[in-house]
């Protein structure tokens, strides 16, 4: 909170300075983070077209991928394209509107908060898998997907809806500076001359109620897979049983770890350069290792990748 002064100027628009730190480097920097979005895209993009065309792969596991794929693309596509240009842009290019930088956070937000429902549903769907697989079929049917799907979609939705009513409601006056390369609620926060006890301790409890319920989900269900796992005497039936599960406990502990670092605080961090570049780990690095970390480590999906490029090729002649 700012002190009050008789010369506020109420904001109508923000400047996000972005990596100001990086003007020598700057073209450098734009061509890195322009070569991992378009990466970023191409990759969930292929992963959504071949689970929808490749019968194969039309099962509870890869629909859940498919969805994850969309919020990739989506996650990064918020927030990179803006940052970009930044980097190349003239001075109005860093310009972004009082309603545009809500609008930016909240749907920045949502997609956040519907990954990690999605995650746990993922999880539960690998607990049925592995520890029920006689009555998988029943409970994990392609209408509880699409509720799950739908609810996660839903729930996410639902929760940047009072962080960002709060936020709307703050006073933002003298700098309009944002030290980030997008509308975050940390710096955003630090710019207001309000009182920001209330936002702050709501946006608290809320990043923490979705990341606690969707963590025990996880959690639970993993501990059930272990448990499960134990009592399978073969060791090459439990590593095969398993090892099914290794790309989503990878992809959890990637995007968990940056979350839990970033959101469940109660005030603006100190080391705001830290705080960037654990953001780009965890909106663009992240989005671009998870279809990797899928394909890479599960053979089927590499399969129906092999069939679609050889059709392709063999079609092209």
């Amino acid at each position: 909170m700012q002190p009050y002064t008789p010369n506020w100027t109420h904001v109508t628009e923000f400047v996000m300075v972005g990596f100001a730190g990086v003007h020598e480097t700057r073209l450098l920097f734009f061509t890195l983070f322009l070569i991992m979005y378009l990466f970023t895209l191409l990759e969930n993009l292929a992963i959504i077209m071949v689970v929808i065309l490749d019968p194969r792969l039309r099962r509870p596991m890869y629909f859940f991928l498919t969805h994850l794929s969309c919020l990739e693309i989506g996650y990064t596509s918020v927030t990179v394209p803006k940052m970009l240009a930044g980097f190349i842009g003239g001075e109005g290019d860093k310009n972004i509107s009082y309603a545009g930088c809500l609008s930016q956070l909240f749907i920045f937000t949502f997609l956040g908060a519907t990954e990690c429902f999605l995650l746990a549903a993922m999880a539960y769907d690998r607990y049925v898998a592995i520890c029920m697989p006689l009555r998988y079929g029943a409970l994990v049917s392609l209408g509880t997907c699409i509720r799950l799907a739908g609810a996660c979609w839903l729930v996410g939705f639902l929760t940047p809806m009072l962080p960002i009513y709060l936020m709307s409601q703050l006073t933002f006056c003298g700098s309009n500076v944002i030290d980030h390369f997008f509308c975050d609620a940390s710096p955003l926060l630090a710019l207001s001359c309000s009182d920001v006890t209330l936002k702050e301790t709501t946006d608290f409890l809320v990043s923490l109620a979705v990341l606690l319920t969707s963590s025990v989900v996880i959690a639970v269900s993993y501990s059930n897979i272990v448990w499960t796992l134990m009592h399978i005497r073969s060791v090459a039936e439990r590593w095969k049983a398993f090892s099914t599960c290794t790309a989503h406990l990878t992809v959890v502990s990637l995007f968990y770890g940056t979350l839990f670092f970033m959101y469940v605080r109660t005030k603006v961090a100190s080391s705001i350069n830290f705080n960037k570049v654990v953001s780009v780990f965890y909106s663009i690095v992240t989005p671009m290792l998870n279809p990797l970390i899928y394909s890479l480590r599960n053979k089927e999906v590499k399969g129906a990748l092999s069939r679609a490029i050889s059709l392709k090729s063999w079609k092209g002649q």
